[in-house]
């Protein structure tokens, strides 16, 4: 290929082509390996100036792959281009996909995937832990738990490895699958998990006794406000003993369906702050009055992150709920994507929320009203839930129950 041409190439793949995807803004905080690495959303960013001319860049990759003795293919060495550029800017959320796997992020956001069905997370500095399991999916299925630390995949140790490598690692599986070795306490198993294409429930509806429905949500994907107004709608059998809003283990999401699951249990006013660089801040309200009398408990743990840190953060400032459970993940950013020239895209992180009060959860999280340590048994917080609605319950007067 003439250095010109190759020059054009690798244009191609740096330059933003200044096109506003369609969608909503992101913002999410794990990591997934449902099929595409990363979630991401949508919003407008400005054209990127170039810092290094193309013909260096082509010259150098040119001398790398004649000159290495290791010789490297050149599409690895531009996706290490430009993945140094984003490591430049030290923004921890910042990344860059293929098309593929980006197609497989919008995919999952509306509510499919093709995946094992975990969501991953930094457990404690280098390990890799199960951040959620979707409900059918293949992981669920085999028994991979929340919490479980990932030691190796298709028996390559992962000692070392990051979120996104050991997600890449769970996507380049064969016919047979792919080994998962995890780590549960001081036991080791052993999974084969099989890719298979679901289409995801996020959000799950159960009554518990007293006339309480608990209201799940895994991760705010496209149509899950519509749907927590459902639930919290719906007359029958009824949530006349109060609401407990499951958010543990929820990474994130789409910022507008976080603003209208809060929606759902508020009558008005602010539920986030959007500050992006060079505008005036964005105050997100109520889009529609909900519920806002029915006696709410929030659960929250360590894996409740972004999207789902700004509902709950909400809902407490707003004194609408009680939050119970152990310290929120704390990320308090936002992230919008930019297609490449090639289909590919950039993830880099544009604003900041805060939540009504004003505050900024980034690495400071959310600290619950009644703490439950984080390593007692999921049960043990939803019966402190249950029991504080009971408290609150009966603090109400008859006319103002739900």
């Amino acid at each position: 290929m003439p250095a010109s041409a190759r020059a054009r190439r690798l244009l191609g793949m740096l330059r933003l082509t200044g096109r506003v995807l369609h969608g909503t803004v992101v913002v999410v905080a794990v990591v997934c390996a449902y099929g595409a690495g990363i979630m991401s959303g949508a919003g407008p960013m400005k054209r990127t100036p170039q810092a290094i001319e193309p013909a260096l860049l082509d010259e150098a990759a040119g001398r790398i792959a004649t000159e290495a003795a290791v010789p490297v293919p050149r599409g690895e060495l531009e996706r290490a281009a430009i993945n140094a550029m984003l490591h430049r800017l030290g923004d921890r959320w910042a990344h860059y996909y293929t098309a593929q796997e980006y197609d497989d992020v919008q995919g999952r956001l509306n509510g499919r995937y093709s995946g094992v069905g975990l969501w991953l997370g930094a457990a404690d500095g280098s390990a890799v832990r199960v951040a959620s399991v979707q409900p059918g999916s293949a992981a669920a299925k085999a028994g991979v738990r929340v919490g479980d630390v990932i030691v190796a995949v298709s028996g390559v140790p992962a000692t070392g490895w990051t979120v996104t490598k050991v997600a890449m690692a769970l996507r380049s599986q064969s016919v047979a699958g792919v080994g998962l070795t995890v780590r549960r306490g001081a036991m080791e198993h052993r999974f084969q998990l099989v890719r298979s294409q679901v289409r995801t429930t996020d959000v799950t509806v159960e009554q518990r006794p007293g006339h309480v429905r608990l209201i799940q949500i895994g991760a705010f994907t496209r149509g899950v406000g519509r749907q927590v107004r459902s639930a919290v709608t719906a007359d029958l059998p009824g949530h006349a003993g109060g609401i407990v809003l499951d958010l543990r283990g929820n990474p994130g999401g789409l910022l507008d369906e976080a603003v209208d699951t809060t929606s759902a249990f508020l009558a008005n006013g602010p539920v986030v702050t959007y500050e992006k660089r060079g505008r005036a801040p964005q105050r997100f309200d109520v889009t529609a009055p909900g519920d806002a009398k029915t006696p709410l408990v929030v659960l929250v743990d360590a894996g409740t992150a972004s999207a789902a840190e700004i509902v709950a953060g909400s809902l407490s400032d707003r004194e609408r709920a009680v939050i119970v459970g152990s310290r929120t993940f704390g990320k308090g950013s936002v992230q919008e994507p930019v297609r490449l020239g090639d289909g590919s895209a950039l993830e880099l992180t544009v604003g900041r929320y805060r939540t009504p009060g004003g505050r900024n959860l980034d690495g400071v999280g959310i600290d619950p009203d009644v703490a439950i340590s984080s390593d007692r048994p999921p049960q043990v917080a939803e019966q402190r839930a249950l029991a504080v609605l009971h408290g609150l319950l009966a603090t109400l007067p008859t006319k103002d129950r739900g």
